[in-house]
């Protein structure tokens, strides 16, 4: 019966991970294939050149996906967890520290591409659906646009309502849409099976030898089947190694081989339905329904790697790269089901932005691709340190490994940096502008935490001389929040100067994230008694949880520091930050993005959901 349980719980998780984890790659044959035998000059379609092409999309879905990702990345797992910003913490837990820093720039780069991917996927899926349109009634091509853009403005809407009831219909569509693409497919392969030989690595070789020079940028668009494989290990956490292997190889997998097959087999025989190869595949009758399933996939490829650009944005935020900022739990079930308004309608708005911009997915393949190969690139750099320092492997043979990787990924970023000039510049803007915000944040704020008074000498004597000569003491506990363990709080200090009162009990409270997704409750908590009226409480958390006071008090009730909200008064600085000594004028313009960045982050009575009636706050004007 335990048997059967666990049997019928692998194959839900299987079947919910096809909806979420493969929406991108999923919808990629809406305009690969046709993208590849029309975006690039001095290529026509022939039968050498299209079975080049059916050739290298075969190969770079197995020794990207299947060889790369499936087999090795995800691998590479932080408690479960995985995604770029995992690989770069796993990467430098055992490095030289001199090599720390440009590991750790690597990972915020390759986690900043993803958002300029995040701008460019909903654009692109949405817009290629929706171009069905043109096939069903050329005349109906004016409503592209509007059409794609009520889509895209209606899922961005229902963003705050969270996406558990949503979600419950992800799966369901995404397993129709690829058994449907594979069945459309098979009948197109069925009628000329001679596509069949493109299987044969030998035509990718002789596409090569046939057009050089050519070839080698083609493969900017080649690459367009296999964006969406990153997704696979960004959301290893929701669902584990194991469904979405088995999502891969028995139903994805498969689906995407023959879609592509399936429509090269109609090109042999039609060449004019280069046009649009995807949609043409299917029978006249069949256009509209099939209109409509496109839609839905591409609007749940689009969900997906919205969630992700949250999911990474949490992350970033709990690990000190970006400010804090207002995140909604929108289940109380799954951790994983956020709501980050600020960066929900930021990534609305850039969307829009792209689809007027570039009005047809040709177009935007155009700025598809540096992005995910450079994404790729990274993945392959450190992946191969993990392999030497985290898994025990010979330095050889993971220098060997990443060699092997480097030499795909390497080209097809070569080949897509063409793109740049063409619409490629926007997605890369954008991830350069977030590495910017990023490092800004990391590096000022740490600037600023070495500034602050991190002396335990200091903090002891300041202890000792309020319990030798107190000033008036006032019922009740002080929880006094403290950026770092030994940092003699400013807002202690004004609180003597000003009020010249102190309560009966102190408790210096520090919340740390570790470089875990969570912490076991066992741990939660760590009590110091510093002298008979101070404690220090450091309270852990993993990137994945949320800070809560309220958990944080009940922690030290069981560990027999006992109090309650009622009686408690939590005390922060709320702090104006100056430019201290003179800088070079790139220094100033960093600490001034800083201080925009600290007015407009989330104060932190919000972060910690601290109730407002039990909060005073003290300025302080505060020099970095």
């Amino acid at each position: 019966m335990t048997h059967i349980k666990k049997k019928s719980s692998l194959l839900t998780v299987t079947v919910a991970c096809i909806g979420v984890v493969y929406g991108d790659i999923g919808t990629s044959p809406l305009y690969t294939l046709r993208e590849c035998l029309t975006g690039q000059a001095g290529i026509t379609l022939t039968q050498s050149s299209l079975f080049g092409f059916l050739s290298l999309i075969f190969w770079l879905l197995m020794l990207v996906v299947s060889v790369k990702y499936i087999s090795f990345v995800m691998r590479a797992d932080n408690d479960g967890e995985g995604g770029i910003l995992t690989l770069m913490s796993l990467a430098v837990r055992n490095l030289s520290p001199r090599w720390v820093p440009l590991i750790m720039f690597l990972g915020l780069v390759g986690g900043s591409f993803f958002y300029g991917d995040g701008v460019i996927t909903p654009a692109i899926s949405v817009l290629s659906a929706i171009e069905g349109l043109e096939i069903i009634e050329p005349s109906l091509d004016r409503f592209i646009i509007p059409f794609s853009i009520a889509v895209l403005t209606l899922l961005f809407f229902i963003q705050k309502n969270g996406t558990g009831s949503v979600g419950k219909i992800f799966a369901p569509v995404m397993v129709v849409w690829f058994v449907t693409i594979g069945l459309m497919g098979l009948s197109g392969i069925l009628r000329n099976p001679q596509v069949f030989q493109a299987l044969n690595p030998y035509w990718a070789v002789h596409f090569f030898a046939e057009y050089k020079t050519v070839s080698f940028f083609a493969l900017g668009m080649v690459v367009l089947s296999v964006t969406g494989g990153e997704a696979l290990y960004a959301d290893m956490g929701h669902f584990g190694k194991k469904p979405i292997r088995i999502a891969w190889f028995i139903l994805v997998g498969p689906s995407l081989v023959l879609n592509y097959f399936g429509q090269g087999a109609l090109l042999l025989s039609k060449p004019d339905a280069i046009q649009n190869p995807f949609f043409l595949l299917a029978p006249d009758w069949a256009l509209i329904p099939l209109l409509i399933l496109a839609t839905l996939a591409t609007v749940i490829a689009s969900q997906a790697v919205i969630s992700g650009v949250f999911s990474l944005t949490r992350q970033a935020v709990r690990m000190g790269y970006l400010p804090p900022m207002r995140i909604i739990y929108t289940s109380d079930e799954e951790s994983g089901q956020i709501y980050i308004p600020v960066v929900n309608w930021l990534l609305y708005f850039a969307v829009l932005i792209a689809i007027l911009s570039f009005k047809h997915s040709s177009n935007l393949a155009s700025a598809y691709g540096i992005v995910v190969t450079g994404t790729m690139v990274i993945t392959s750099l450190l992946i191969g340190i993990v392999m030497v320092k985290n898994w025990g492997w010979k330095s050889w043979a993971g220098g060997l490994m990443m060699a092997v990787m480097l030499l795909i990924d390497v080209p097809l970023f070569a080949a897509n940096l063409v793109k740049l000039f063409s619409g490629g510049w926007l997605p890369v803007a954008i991830g350069l502008a977030i590495l910017v915000i990023m490092l800004t944040w990391k590096t000022e704020r740490s600037r600023l935490l070495r500034r602050l008074r991190q002396d335990p000498e200091a903090l002891e004597a300041l202890i000792v001389s309020l319990e030798k000569a107190p000033p008036k003491r006032v019922p009740g506990t002080a929880v006094v929040m403290s950026r770092g363990q030994y940092e003699v709080p400013l807002v202690l200090l004004h609180n003597l100067k000003h009020n010249k009162i102190l309560h009966e009990r102190v408790i210096l409270l520090t919340v740390a994230t570790e470089d875990v997704p969570y912490v076991h409750n066992v741990r939660r908590v760590t009590i110091e008694q510093l002298s008979p009226t101070f404690w220090r409480v450091i309270a852990s958390y993993g990137w994945r949880e949320k800070p809560n006071v309220s958990d944080i008090l009940y922690r030290c009730g069981l560990e027999g520091l006992k109090c309650t909200m009622n009686e408690t008064s939590f005390f922060m600085s709320r702090d104006t930050f100056v430019l201290g000594d003179p800088r070079p004028w790139y220094l100033k313009a960093r600490g001034k993005l800083f201080q925009i960045l600290q007015r407009n982050s989330l104060r932190a009575p919000e972060h910690y959901h601290i109730p407002p009636n039990r909060v005073i706050e003290l300025g302080a004007v505060v020099k970095f």
